[in-house]
């Protein structure tokens, strides 16, 4: 475990910088995590961003790339152009919630 300073807060992160405890997350932190992975957030993004922490509330499981599609109107396309270089996992971090099953 480590820290890491996030949305102006000391937040405890994993050694992937995944925080950690979903009670600290905020839209102020999700905004530093994505400027950290050089994403700029749009409303499309939080379309993503806030149903993974839906699906993540309901199912205590961070929703796949599939289970997005399959549930938002953001199809594959889109997502990997939102989120480049690992759609899920990146989009898992800056929701606050841990990493997909199936993520590397």
């Amino acid at each position: 475990m480590a820290t890491a300073t996030l949305g102006g807060k000391s937040i405890e992160v994993n050694d992937e910088g995944f925080i950690t405890n979903q009670e600290d997350w905020s839209k102020e932190i999700a905004l530093d995590i994505a400027k950290n992975l050089g994403i700029e957030m749009t409303d499309r993004h939080w379309v993503v961003v806030n149903y993974m922490r839906e699906d993540y509330a309901k199912t205590k499981k961070s929703p796949t790339v599939r289970r997005i599609t399959q549930n938002t109107d953001v199809n594959t396309k889109e997502l990997y152009a939102l989120f480049p270089g690992g759609p899920g996992k990146k989009a898992a971090n800056i929701a606050g919630v841990p990493k997909p099953a199936g993520c590397v």
